[in-house]
């Protein structure tokens, strides 16, 4: 998955960037969505992570995503 992907069905995505960090605020998410180095710096900031940290978490959430998409669509079609 990538974060053009994620960004076509936000909505979604949104809810389970919230699980994982809960500290994000709706208020920012329209604006952070558009830009991913703009998101992880806000990421970063309210997560109290580095930059480098940051983005090693949104990397690691979309491939985590990719390998459940994978999972589900394995599934159904068994």
């Amino acid at each position: 998955m990538t974060w053009t992907d994620m960004t076509a069905d936000w909505a979604t995505w949104y809810r389970r960037l919230q699980i994982r960090f809960p500290k994000l605020d709706d208020a920012a998410m329209p604006f952070s969505k558009l830009d991913r180095d703009r998101f992880e710096a806000y990421l970063a900031d309210v997560q109290n992570l580095t930059l480098t940290e940051a983005r090693e978490e949104v990397e690691d959430f979309l491939y985590i995503q990719s390998l459940l998409c994978e999972a589900e669509d394995g599934h159904e079609a068994a």
